[in-house]
């Protein structure tokens, strides 16, 4: 009972802004690739997914638009219901663009659209096994 306690304790403290601290909130992600493997990050609160996965090197393309809701390459399947309920509903732009994702399933979302916030800590995000891009090969987008 008592390592519970620390072990609560130490997450609030890791996790959690304090008064005067300049320390980020942060929430804890998995993501599960193709083979399988396991890859756990910390994302601050209010980054998205594809920019966290991005920022980490996980294989999660999400280049074809940059995050402009016109691609499907950064679909990300939520591996637990209880997660995928917590999420705000797709828009319609978010849905047609699912539509696309190679792999689609029931807990299927955006990673530029599921943004991070604290009741989504530890959420799993697996990787599905392709993406559709239908971008020209050799097209960069260009910034925003």
């Amino acid at each position: 009972m008592i390592k519970k306690h620390i072990f609560f304790s130490m997450m609030t403290t890791n996790n959690t802004s304090e008064e005067g601290s300049d320390k980020e909130e942060t929430i804890s992600v998995t993501f599960v690739g193709k083979d399988d493997e396991e890859t756990h990050i910390e994302v601050p609160v209010g980054m998205s997914m594809l920019e966290a996965a991005q920022e980490n090197n996980i294989e999660l393309e999400g280049r074809a638009c940059e995050a402009s809701l016109a691609c499907s390459t950064c679909h990300v399947i939520v591996m637990d219901v209880e997660y995928y309920n917590k999420l705000e509903d797709p828009t319609d732009e978010e849905n047609d663009m699912l539509d696309l994702a190679f792999g689609l399933s029931e807990t299927s979302r955006l990673g530029c659209q599921v943004i991070a916030k604290p009741e989504l800590d530890g959420i799993r995000l697996a990787l599905p096994a392709a993406t559709r891009n239908f971008a020209v090969d050799g097209y960069v987008p260009k910034p925003h």
